[in-house]
């Protein structure tokens, strides 16, 4: 997938029209426009910006193939019932440790 259609769909996916994220990115609505249809791509210092903005590497926008995380979104039924289920007395107990590791540590 090219660098546009990367910026096309983070931007779409984050529910933004071009012309917010042009003002978002302080550029036009036709310099996005433009990136997104691969007439010309952003500078560096915009690469880094969309990078934070969307919540994804710069690596990601640059380089071709699919990434090695999951893109920012929605996460499904069955993905949530993959994660381990942790109680209230596992995280109390984990916090109190890491707590004490802090204190060590001073």
């Amino acid at each position: 997938m090219k660098l546009g259609q990367k910026i096309a769909e983070l931007r779409k996916k984050s529910g933004l029209p071009q012309e917010a994220l042009a003002e978002k990115m302080n550029v036009s609505r036709q310099a996005v426009s433009k990136w997104e249809s691969n007439q010309s791509i952003p500078d560096i210092e915009k690469i880094v910006d969309l990078s934070e903005l969307f919540g994804v590497t710069t690596d990601y926008l640059l380089k071709n193939g699919t990434p090695s995380f999951e893109l920012p979104g929605k996460t499904t039924e069955e993905e949530t019932k993959k994660l381990p289920k942790i109680s209230d007395h596992e995280i109390t107990q984990y916090l109190e440790v890491a707590k004490m590791q802090l204190i060590l540590k001073v």
